[in-house]
């Protein structure tokens, strides 16, 4: 019985709330009450930023306690986290998964892969970074980018 009386006095223990993410939402955010469903597209990357958002969504940083939420579909998903530089492989396969995604969507491209191509920039086999793909939204810088700046960056689509 020590052990439950010490949780009763002890009571809830848990770290204050980040404050919120600075910038303002983004308009077809409003649209979306706080919570979106989000799909991963790995468009050609070295699996870094794949690595860094598995880590968002883990119990650390948890990014579905401002209601983002990982979705197998496309045709699930509110937003499309978008890593790696586009491949001429996966140039039609990304706008097909674009296009099955439902009205309001956003695309946001993860690392810099995505933004400009990274380190990859001039190689044969790429189409370009995911903007000369498909219109983004939303992009996070950094080779790879924290699992706090993912978080932050679903936080400004959320408005949580």
């Amino acid at each position: 019985m020590g052990l439950l009386r010490k949780i009763r006095d002890t009571g809830r223990v848990a770290e204050p709330a980040p404050p919120r993410p600075e910038g303002e939402q983004l308009p077809a955010a409003r649209e979306f009450g706080g919570s979106v469903q989000v799909r991963c597209v790995d468009a050609g990357s070295c699996n870094g930023c794949e690595i860094e958002i598995a880590a968002a969504f883990n119990p650390v940083y948890d990014a579905e306690r401002y209601g983002a939420r990982l979705v197998a579909s496309p045709r699930h998903a509110d937003v499309a986290l978008v890593t790696g530089p586009v491949t001429r492989n996966m140039a039609e396969p990304l706008r097909r998964t674009v296009a099955a995604m439902p009205e309001p969507r956003l695309v946001v491209a993860v690392g810099d892969c995505a933004i400009n191509c990274g380190e990859f920039a001039g190689g044969y086999g790429l189409e370009g970074a995911v903007s000369d793909v498909v219109p983004v939204d939303l992009q996070i810088p950094g080779c790879p980018p924290e699992p706090g700046e993912i978080v932050a960056a679903l936080r400004r689509v959320t408005g949580r």
